[in-house]
């Protein structure tokens, strides 16, 4: 039986399969944001596990940050199964992590120290304000479902794989909750987890748009 048989719209639900990429580990624990570094795929258990939880016949996409697409080759390699499109794989930049601006490369606790005035009016609604030259996670939001609503129309009904980071699935699960980004950043998204979100297709829904299933948020790979 396929997800969403058992309520009679076999083929009419898009079931998204979000995975954090593994941890960075060698950054001193700076803000590295939309900085693209390394990640560790050293963890081969997690993802063994990961692997024999992601569906076959998924189409996959990554962001264009290569922790992303590290962490998506180390599933392939521990057992996942291929992807329906091994040949053309689908690495969208709107996927990738809110852009910390001028606070990049820099520590929270650096910045708490220095104590700026953007600082300060930053965590007055980290919801809808940004760091200097950044965005916001409002904006993170609706770049990521811009993101979700056109691959939404081109793979209806599929299984997606995306392969993302921490603040790209907060965005994602906000979008299906239509919650306010200052409570969807109380999400604990972990590395190496998986969040489960389903797309209803709107022609079920007339008038609404589509609606979103929550299957499950930041579950553990093994």
């Amino acid at each position: 039986m396929r997800r969403g048989d058992d309520i009679g719209m076999s083929g009419q639900v898009t079931r998204w399969w979000w995975v954090r990429h593994a941890p960075v580990v060698e950054h001193g624990g700076k803000i590295y944001g939309q900085s693209d570094i390394d990640c560790d795929v050293s963890h081969t258990p997690s993802f063994e596990g990961l692997a024999g939880k992601i569906p076959q016949g998924a189409v996959w996409v990554t962001s264009n940050l290569r922790r992303t697409i590290d962490t998506a080759n180390a599933i392939l390699k521990a057992g996942g199964p291929a992807p329906a499109n091994p040949d053309t794989p689908l690495v969208e930049p709107d996927f990738a992590e809110q852009s910390f601006g001028d606070w990049q490369e820099h520590s929270w606790d650096d910045l708490h120290a220095a104590g700026t005035p953007e600082y300060k009016a930053f965590w007055e609604n980290p919801g809808h304000n940004a760091a200097p030259n950044g965005e916001s996670f409002a904006d993170l939001i609706t770049r990521t479902g811009k993101a979700i609503e056109r691959i939404n129309g081109e793979f209806q009904g599929r299984d997606i794989v995306a392969v993302t980071h921490g603040g790209t699935i907060r965005a994602a699960v906000a979008l299906a909750l239509q919650a306010e980004p200052i409570m969807a950043l109380a999400v604990k998204i972990d590395n190496l987890t998986l969040t489960r979100l389903d797309h209803v297709a709107e022609r079920l829904f007339k008038g609404q748009g589509g609606v979103w299933r929550v299957a499950g948020i930041n579950l553990p790979p093994v």
